[in-house]
């Protein structure tokens, strides 16, 4: 059986909800593959050293996210980055060594930033294992964010412009794979069963005739949904809070003359989201997936504030005539009645859009396991007729 290792890590939740879709796709698919899902943070520091004596990485950036601070996300991903290229050599042997120990027959990177020490130090210890870097990100923020030049590695790519973006750095054609959009968990593609969505709405005191929209922002909320409810106190809606109690208890507390339903965290996220008409929330690659398949056109914000690699999103929202885009949710009250007159044409183009990228993965890692198993026939095939006529 070949052991498959996924990589993730926990800062935002994207990284670690995809490559939790990605085992379950593959277990579905009857691949005979043992899949391992590794955490990189806990590769690097086992024992919790960082986050015991400083703190965690991976806490900081989602409580950052959270609180809406992500004005200067850019300057601290060049800090990031270049505390890497300091830290390569120690990264390196630290790899190593886990490669050396788990002997992985296929590595597949859910994570921007480490490829170059994840790819480096795989193939050193490993050599004709192939890896291959999974975006998570519906495109590229050059340089050294997902695509790193110079490296013999497999490329999965979810929108034109990122294989553009592969190509146009020197990739290889046949090393770089194009999907039809992000990975997004099998259970958005299951039609409910007993879904009554109209019974559903007024059991939570909601009017089915009246537009409903359904307000995330990952898993710890944002302050932005404050912003958006105090604005929208007439708009019938969801908000889905997360882990963020604190906001989901302010939100409460709000006056509004509309039905509205607060939220903390739910593992039924798709339930919910088939309740809405139209979403609204951060432009991450994860949240617009899920509910442009579920066939919500979306509102989403871009400004100083957004995250330099989900601008390009904001972009390919508008272009493809997915929503609106906003120069901040300030606007919003404005803003939305043009929206809700154009929503019946705005979901056509929705539903026009079909993702099928957690069911196309497994079959482009089943195709690269198997070059690598022919390759590797091929060169001890070789190899022994060598030893075979030198010993003539």
């Amino acid at each position: 059986m070949k052991t498959v290792d996924l990589i993730y890590f926990n800062a935002g939740g994207g990284h670690r909800a995809s490559a939790l879709a990605l085992q379950q796709s593959i277990a579905q698919s009857g691949l005979p593959w043992q899949v391992r899902l590794v955490n990189l943070t806990e590769v690097l520091d086992p024992q919790g050293t960082l986050r015991k004596y400083t703190f965690s990485p991976e806490d900081y950036y989602n409580a950052r996210l959270a609180r809406g601070l992500t004005i200067g996300l850019r300057h601290e991903l060049k800090l990031l980055q270049g505390a890497l290229r300091l830290l390569h050599p120690t990264l390196l042997k630290i790899l190593k060594l886990h490669w050396l120990r788990t002997e992985p027959d296929l590595v597949v990177s859910l994570i921007p930033n480490f490829n170059r020490s994840l790819f480096e130090s795989l193939t050193a210890t490993l050599p004709g294992v192939p890896y291959v870097t999974l975006l998570t990100d519906l495109a590229d923020f050059p340089p050294h964010f997902w695509m790193e030049q110079g490296q013999d590695q497999h490329l999965i790519c979810g929108t034109p412009h990122a294989v553009n973006q592969a190509l146009d750095a020197g990739f290889p054609a046949d090393k770089v794979h194009a999907t039809s959009g992000m990975i997004i968990r099998p259970d958005f593609y299951r039609p409910p069963t007993g879904f009554d969505r109209e019974a559903r709405l007024r059991e939570l005191g909601f009017d089915p005739a009246r537009p409903v929209g359904v307000v995330m922002f990952g898993g710890h909320g944002s302050r932005s949904m404050l912003a958006i409810a105090e604005r929208l106190p007439d708009v019938q809606l969801i908000l889905m809070c997360g882990h963020n109690v604190r906001l989901a208890e302010r939100l409460l507390l709000l006056p509004a003359t509309a039905p509205r339903l607060v939220m903390g965290f739910t593992s039924e996220v798709a339930e919910t989201m088939r309740l809405g008409d139209f979403f609204i929330g951060k432009p991450g690659p994860g949240s617009l997936s899920e509910a442009l398949h579920l066939g919500l056109p979306v509102i989403v914000a871009r400004n100083a504030w957004t995250m330099p690699q989900e601008r390009y999103n904001t972009d390919w929202v508008r272009d493809n005539g997915f929503g609106l885009v906003l120069p901040s949710f300030r606007g919003i009250g404005a803003a939305l009645p043009a929206f809700l007159a154009d929503l019946p044409a705005c979901r056509a183009r929705v539903a026009a859009h079909h993702n099928r990228a957690v069911f196309e993965v497994p079959v482009i890692l089943d195709a690269i396991l198997r070059e690598a198993e022919r390759v590797d026939a091929q060169t001890s095939s070789q190899l022994t007729r060598r030893l075979s006529e030198s010993g003539r």
